[in-house]
């Protein structure tokens, strides 16, 4: 498996990882016969909740950008050092990304993001 390939099966666990740890903190706060409901008039959950779900949000956002770069690299044939490069910055800027969002560190986070998307171009330069 390509490096590229690598990295995007990682950022489709890490998004997983976070769904869970959304569900898990809407199960904490909310409760779960609130969660299995249907769900009509829920307030945004607060704190590191709300932010753990928009992190996730976000990452799927975003995953949806990098799984057709990686994927139009690979069958293309032009998967090489600086796409697996782009996607490593991806994968680990995605993830500082998560952690960063569920602490609360803003600036810090928009960093983490901007990385992701550089990331995301380092792929996209090599399609042309």
């Amino acid at each position: 498996m390509s490096p590229d390939l690598k990295y995007l099966l990682f950022s489709v666990i890490l998004t997983f990882v976070q769904m869970l740890v959304a569900v898990s903190f809407a199960n904490f706060s909310l409760g779960l016969p609130t969660l299995a409901g249907n769900r009509e008039g829920l307030s945004e959950l607060p704190g590191a909740g709300g932010r753990a779900k928009r992190a996730h949000l976000n990452m799927l956002e975003n995953l949806l950008l990098f799984a057709v770069l990686v994927l139009i690299a690979a069958v293309a044939g032009k998967a090489n050092a600086t796409t697996a490069m782009g996607a490593m910055i991806f994968f680990w800027a995605r993830l500082a990304y998560a952690i960063i969002y569920v602490v609360g560190l803003p600036w810090l986070r928009t960093l983490c993001w901007v990385a992701s998307v550089v990331g995301m171009i380092m792929i996209a330069v090599q399609l042309f």
